[in-house]
């Protein structure tokens, strides 16, 4: 079968809804759950329910020829187009708001903060800003001091690091 591409990379809400969707595959998401997923209201309303419904009939066009979504008695559920195929979610293996400093840091060096900012594209403020956040929860440190201060985090678990893969002896 060819392929199909839905791009909903500019709609974070379509792709909120639809993750929720597909991680609770085969089973159903409660309508509680989606609304909280996709406009980040704990106690949904008539307007939050109200939105839900037209972005759930946005989000059933983009599905068109993939699978549906269908109403349950207490949610939805993500039904995929022919019942012999599956529903899966890749997910990036580090999530939240400063994910992409993360990023960077899980390769084991040490990274200092102007290196950061122009890797990511951003200002060096913004870069501080989320490593004394990361520092705060311990999932960075810092070593040195001023100029010089170079910050590390753990690798991220299930991935070996440079230290540990073994080592090929050299030829000639």
């Amino acid at each position: 079968s060819g392929r199909q591409v839905i791009a909903l990379a500019r709609r974070p809400v379509l792709f909120a809804l639809l993750r929720a969707l597909a991680e609770a595959w085969p089973g159903e998401t409660a309508r509680e759950l989606l609304i909280w997923r996709a406009f980040g209201a704990r106690r949904g309303n008539a307007s939050h329910r109200a939105r839900l419904r037209v972005e759930l009939g946005r989000l059933r066009k983009a599905l068109r020829g993939l699978g549906e979504v269908r109403a349950t008695p207490h949610g939805f559920l993500l039904a995929p187009r022919r019942p012999d195929e599956e529903v899966l979610v890749l997910a990036p293996p580090i999530e939240g708001a400063d994910a992409d400093v993360l990023a960077l840091l899980a390769d084991g060096e040490a990274w200092s903060t102007s290196a950061l900012a122009l890797a990511l594209g951003s200002s060096q403020r913004t870069v501080q800003r989320a490593l004394s956040a990361l520092e705060e929860a311990g999932k960075v440190r810092g070593l040195g001091r001023g100029r010089t201060k170079r910050w590390l985090s753990p690798p991220v678990s299930g991935f070996t690091t440079t230290l540990l893969l073994p080592a090929f002896p050299a030829l000639g």
